[in-house]
């Protein structure tokens, strides 16, 4: 079991650096402190200083991993799903994820990371045991967030990931929106309205578990007790020098603590209106990351 460390260094590939002959990063910071004071988008390397460089293809690189990682973990269910119709909507939940991480490892290309190489060196199919418990760690040197990692063993487990955890990366992406680089703030609206469908379809699916027998009521709550806690878990500290230093280079909005809990009051309201009942989430902070672990 290893973690990935988030301090990994980026570096363009020598034929990206010829195409664009990169300003020293004094002057490079200069530019992008302008931009940022006006509110005006960064739209390319020469207007980002080399920290900014590095934290933003850090959080990209986490969110094409994990977006990738994701669809290889439905893939099982689109066989499996309960009939045709579903199948096919699985199908396209699990299209929408592929094409999600090739436009993420689009924009890191166009920042000169060589996402080829990276990708063929890591296996997005990995998953652990159920009863595993990662804590903070990821288990292998990708960078995808560790919940996709466990496996979703029932149709139960499907649809209640599409209920938390794509409900979690859609407030986490809401910030994205309103990011300061441009090519990524405008790829996320795209992402965005995608999430969303996969998110009502978990709604759909928890209500209709949730009122249909008793049966079928134990089942997604045992499913929302499972996955609640790990979902928590995806949101880092709150109050980190990271986290603020992301909000001061405007490439997140808010602080993880503020995401957390906006995420978990809607869920609570929904899950009131379905007769779930919410988990108490006790946060062991040794075991949770420091800062958030983007996808989409």
């Amino acid at each position: 079991m290893s973690m990935t460390s988030d301090k990994a260094k980026y570096h363009p590939m020598a034929a990206k650096a010829k195409q664009e002959e990169l300003l020293p990063n004094e002057e490079r910071t200069r530019r992008m402190n302008e931009l940022l004071a006006k509110g005006q988008k960064i739209e390319e390397h020469n207007d980002m200083s080399d920290e900014y460089f590095q934290h933003l293809c850090n959080l990209m690189n986490q969110q094409a991993d994990s977006e990738l990682a994701g669809a290889f973990g439905y893939v099982p269910w689109i066989q499996k799903a309960p009939s045709v119709e579903e199948m096919l909507i699985v199908s396209n939940i699990t299209r929408d994820e592929v094409r999600h991480a090739r436009a993420m490892y689009r924009l890191l290309e166009d920042l000169g990371i060589d996402t080829q190489t990276m990708v063929g060196e890591n296996d997005y199919t990995l998953r652990l045991d159920s009863n595993a418990d990662l804590g903070a760690e990821r288990a292998a040197d990708d960078k995808r967030v560790n919940i996709f990692y466990y496996p979703i063993d029932t149709w139960a487990d499907f649809i209640m990931f599409n209920f938390l955890m794509d409900r979690g990366a859609g407030h986490q992406l809401e910030d994205v929106k309103k990011s300061s680089y441009g090519p990524w703030s405008r790829e996320i609206e795209r992402i965005f309205k995608e999430e969303m469908t996969h998110v009502g379809h978990g709604e759909y699916w928890v209500k209709r578990l949730a009122t249909e027998t008793p049966q079928t009521k134990e089942m997604v709550q045992a499913a929302l007790e499972k996955w609640y806690p790990r979902t928590m878990n995806i949101f880092g500290k709150p109050n980190t020098r990271k986290n603020k230093r992301y909000r001061e280079l405007l490439l997140k909005i808010r602080d993880n603590q503020e995401v957390r809990d906006t995420f978990a009051a809607e869920v609570k309201e929904l899950c009131d209106q379905y007769g779930l009942t919410v988990p108490v989430w006790i946060p062991d902070w040794d075991q949770i990351p420091e800062e958030a672990h983007m996808r989409g």
